[in-house]
């Protein structure tokens, strides 16, 4: 590994998407810092150093994460972690919307805050959202606790950008397309692999004139 090589944090790194990324960037020669709650032999083949054991809706563990990595510049951050539960009108369980606001929005502006002194000019961000979160592109209803959380997510998404221009840092908030992962039963489309070239792609192509935007894995700009 070169002594320059860039530097990225991953959350929900073990697998599925999260993995698939972190295998692209240590492919690319970048130096991974992997996130987990529970680490996976795969993520270890591919990870400088894992950092598992951490609940990303914890404040104290975003607090133990930001200490564990002391010293260390990261020059890209992508909040990959994530909850998908489908509820339906008159069956709607309050609890399961708490937790997906929890984890889908609420955790990554908590990543973010808490590893604000580790991103310097030049860092990027990318929060891995949904076009579900779209209102726009809403046509189908249900899902109400993702679509609010991912909605809550570009909101938050894109006031860091403005709020982190000034520090030369880009946000971009993106949408890997349906994904064969467990979180859709791996009824998707496009392979975690094919996600992580495109998501890798727009984070290749984002600057601060673009920073905030809100794009599909495959360059499309997508509605709010």
């Amino acid at each position: 590994m070169a002594a320059n090589a860039r530097t990225v944090l991953i959350t929900g790194a073990n697998r599925g998407i999260g993995l698939a990324l972190a295998r692209h960037y240590h492919q690319a020669g970048w130096r991974v810092f992997g996130v987990c709650r529970t680490a996976s032999y795969e993520l270890a083949e591919v990870a400088e150093r894992v950092i598992d054991g951490i609940d990303v809706t914890r404040e104290a563990d975003a607090a133990r994460l930001a200490e564990a990595l002391e010293g260390q510049s990261l020059d890209l951050l992508i909040n990959n972690a994530g909850m998908l539960h489908d509820e339906s009108l008159g069956a709607l369980d309050f609890d399961a919307i708490r937790a997906q606001m929890e984890i889908n929005a609420y955790a990554p502006l908590r990543i973010v805050e808490a590893l604000l002194p580790w991103l310097g000019e030049g860092a990027k961000i990318a929060n891995i959202t949904s076009r579900m979160g779209s209102i726009a592109d809403n046509d189908s209803g249900g899902r109400y606790g993702y679509r609010a959380s991912k909605a809550a997510l570009n909101a938050f998404g894109k006031s860091l950008a403005v709020d982190l221009a000034p520090r030369g840092i880009a946000v971009a908030q993106l949408h890997p397309g349906y994904v064969k992962t467990r979180m859709v039963n791996f009824g998707g489309l496009i392979t975690p692999e094919a996600a992580a070239t495109g998501i890798a792609a727009r984070i290749e192509a984002l600057t601060l004139e673009t920073s905030g935007g809100f794009w599909h894995s495959n360059g499309e700009p997508l509605p709010w």
